[in-house]
């Protein structure tokens, strides 16, 4: 079975409302995007350290996997959706965040036993283009 991703990057609320974000988001925001018809799986991050020592980039980040393109697209055009969007509107204003979006297929790489550049690594292949 394939499958169609979307994942959402939340910008981090303004300083001194992060509990009330978090109330919302769990309270409100998750049971709606649990709520969307053709979810396969929802996948939640609250990012608390960047790479290197860095800040994060994002606060949060949500991982909604569905069937297909054309199951996220059927998702698109319910109630359900609807309201996911109408409170994703009430926290840009609410908590001044932002949420960046990006949809795509997933590929799955099969890991190899060893550090990269041993010779037990491998590169994975890349997938294969819209052409075949």
């Amino acid at each position: 079975m394939g499958s169609f991703k979307a994942i959402s990057c939340w910008s981090f609320p303004r300083s001194g409302e992060e509990d009330d974000f978090e109330r919302h988001y769990w309270e409100v925001h998750v049971p709606l995007a649990a709520a969307i018809p053709g979810t396969v799986s929802l996948t939640l991050t609250r990012t608390a350290e960047g790479l290197e020592g860095a800040a994060p980039s994002y606060y949060r980040v949500a991982e909604t996997v569905f069937e297909s393109k054309e199951a996220l697209e059927a998702a698109m055009g319910t109630p359900q959706w609807d309201a996911l969007r109408a409170d994703a509107a009430v926290m840009h204003e609410r908590f001044g965040v932002t949420l960046a979006n990006g949809l795509g297929d997933p590929v799955a790489v099969e890991l190899t036993a060893g550090p990269a550049g041993s010779a037990g690594a491998s590169a994975p292949a890349p997938p294969e283009g819209p052409e075949g």
